[in-house]
């Protein structure tokens, strides 16, 4: 906390949008305590509000970028071949998930931005599928500037208060980790239970 608010101070506005950059791709602290105190700190007038937002959402889309990237680098035939090794995964898992993501890819990026946890991962099989550049810029830095502009007002309407949300949303981010876990857990038994069949 004390290094984000020294960012700011020291930056202004780019700062909070370089910490929610480094956020995307290494999340030490995550944007539910960034965006919240950059909305506290326009408050007091040491940014703008309307910067804070539009530099967050830059912030966030080089972020992705970084992870679009690697997940462009890794290719379809990379990680088909990758997953293709993995205990209870297939190649045609990858190629089944993959014309999922064509299909529903402009959603999923939209409203991934939107999920913790999701918001940075989304990226990667974004970047895999070969989802085009443009369009997911576009969708990315749409649903960061909804997720971004809602935790910024917050922070700056709650003032003093603003570390509840942090309170709160790390509930959902907990239930997201969870869900995932379920679901890896559901995938696994699953596929047991087809071989020994």
């Amino acid at each position: 906390m004390e290094w984000i608010t020294a960012l700011m101070e020291a930056l202004g506005s780019p700062g909070a949008g370089l910490a929610v950059a480094l956020e995307n791709v290494f999340p030490p602290v995550p944007s539910e305590v960034i965006l919240p105190l950059a909305g506290f700190t326009a408050t007091q007038g040491r940014i703008s509000l309307v910067a804070a937002i539009l530099w967050t959402t830059a912030g966030s889309v080089a972020g992705a970028l970084v992870l679009y990237f690697l997940g462009s680098w890794l290719g379809l035939d990379r990680t088909r071949r990758l997953f293709g090794k993995l205990p209870f995964v297939s190649e045609s898992d990858v190629d089944k998930a993959d014309a999922w993501f064509d299909k529903h890819g402009n959603a999923a990026v939209f409203l991934g931005r939107m999920v913790p946890v999701v918001r940075s991962l989304i990226s990667i099989p974004a970047g895999v599928s070969g989802m085009p550049i443009a369009r997911f810029t576009l969708y990315t830095a749409a649903g960061s500037l909804v997720w971004n502009s809602a935790l910024i007002l917050a922070g700056y309407f709650l003032g003093e208060n603003y570390s509840v949300i942090d309170r709160y949303l790390g509930w959902v981010s907990t239930a997201v980790l969870a869900a995932l876990a379920i679901a890896i857990v559901w995938f696994v038994v699953s596929r047991l239970k087809a071989r020994r069949s």
